[in-house]
């Protein structure tokens, strides 16, 4: 015998249907304010640092893009600190009391309401008019350390002025002249630099084959390429031609490529004599950035730096050079008792930067991130990385089950291989 289902069928006559009382439709309709800002309007709408460079893409030319995006020959090391990051698992810890996250750290001798610092970047007034200006405005009222680069479009005393209050590091390459790094260094003191970050992964230019094909000059060069891109990005060029002339505020005029400035001033024979000069030259705190040998970190420790930054200069020097987080944990294990260690390479969110911390970094440095937000919408952009970045950090600190900075352990993140491999 076969059974037999009834599916009872609910319908809605036509005879049921009103048209809405407005006591109902009222709650639902909630425009968003219109902002008529432009710079405004573009921050608001990006949901991620990654929305943030799909607009920067959009704004700005070509050459001036792939400046800030691309890196060395292949961009394998780029490539490469994107899949270590991407390629982290989470191993969160449940039944924690989370409801009141504290994201703030000390780095170097002051407390960071983030473990953040916004990472020296060369010709930045390229990327907009306002450049390290709006950079170190939206860092000071986020209370985020600033380190300007040697290579920067506005001078220290400039930027002093416009943030006294914030924590500012002077980013120093040493040049051939030791007698104009003595210069930069005394200008740094006067101006109150808390900090000198020594970059020392830059004796020779690496080849950034994007900028070699956009032919990519300081200040840019307007040729036939040019005036096509112009076309597509008016208000770029009329911002650059409607504003002071772009030069780097630390050295004379330069007309050519930032790989051939780099080539002239910067000293290839720099040593560890050269950093024990600089320490005895410097008072305040001393930072050697681009390092991922864990020998040449006790080196510089032994001459008496107060933090190293683990960097391959985000893939822009040595291409097929080690990534930052593969090396970081074995740093920590050898040297976390001996001086602090930051990083920097790729890192575009707040669940990124847990990461590192969990491994054991003191903080972490970005460029990329913040650059993404002044070619897309010039100070407005900056100031929304860092709320994005803040926000991002403590969502994961909760949803890891850890409270504090203090909480983070190696424990709680998976897929990085083995922290105690050997690295030499």
């Amino acid at each position: 015998m076969a059974a037999c289902m009834l599916v009872a069928v609910t319908t809605i006559s036509p005879a049921h249907r009103r048209l809405p009382r407005w006591s109902e439709l009222g709650p639902l309709l909630r425009p968003k304010p219109i902002e008529l800002h432009g710079d405004r309007r573009r921050a608001a709408a990006a949901a991620s640092v990654h929305d943030l460079r799909a607009i920067a893409q959009r704004r700005v030319p070509r050459a001036v893009f792939d400046y800030v995006d691309g890196g060395a020959e292949s961009e394998l090391s780029l490539r490469a600190a994107r899949s270590v990051l991407e390629g982290a698992r989470f191993a969160p810890r449940t039944l924690r009391d989370v409801s009141q996250p504290d994201p703030s750290t000390e780095i170097l001798g002051m407390r960071s309401p983030i473990p953040v610092v916004f990472a020296p970047t060369g010709f930045t007034r390229m990327m907009h008019s306002s450049g390290e200006l709006a950079v170190a405005r939206a860092a000071g009222s986020a209370g985020i350390t600033y380190a300007l680069s040697t290579m920067g479009t506005t001078s220290l005393e400039d930027i002093a002025a416009e943030i006294p209050g914030c924590r500012r590091w002077f980013q120093l390459y040493i040049w051939r002249d030791r007698a104009r790094s003595l210069d930069l260094i005394q200008r740094a003191e006067a101006a109150g630099y808390d900090a000198l970050i020594l970059t020392v992964d830059t004796a020779v230019p690496g080849a950034r084959l994007r900028d070699v094909r956009n032919g990519m000059t300081i200040p840019p060069a307007i040729g036939l390429r040019t005036v096509v891109d112009g076309a597509r990005h008016p208000h770029w060029w009329f911002d650059l031609l409607t504003t002071p002339p772009l030069s780097f505020a630390s050295l004379a005029q330069w007309q050519g490529t930032v790989a051939e400035l780099a080539a002239t001033l910067f000293d290839p024979a720099l040593s560890l004599d050269d950093l024990a000069w600089l320490r005895d030259q410097w008072a305040g705190k001393l930072i050697v950035k681009g390092i991922t040998s864990l020998q040449d970190a006790t080196d510089c420790v032994d001459v008496g730096v107060d933090a190293v930054v683990i960097s391959n200069h985000g893939g822009r020097q040595l291409d097929r050079s080690p990534t930052p987080l593969d090396v970081l944990p074995r740093f920590v294990e050898a040297l976390g008792d001996q001086t602090e260690i930051m990083v920097d390479g790729s890192f575009m969110s707040g669940s990124d930067v847990v990461v590192a911390l969990c491994l054991g970094a003191t903080a972490v440095l970005v460029g990329r991130a913040y650059l993404y937000g002044l070619m897309a919408a010039g100070e407005a952009g900056v100031r929304r990385t860092s709320e994005l970045l803040a926000t991002e950090t403590v969502r994961t600190m909760q949803l890891l089950g850890a409270p504090t900075i203090k909480d983070l352990s190696p424990e709680l993140v998976r897929g990085l291989g083995d922290p105690r491999e050997e690295l030499r």
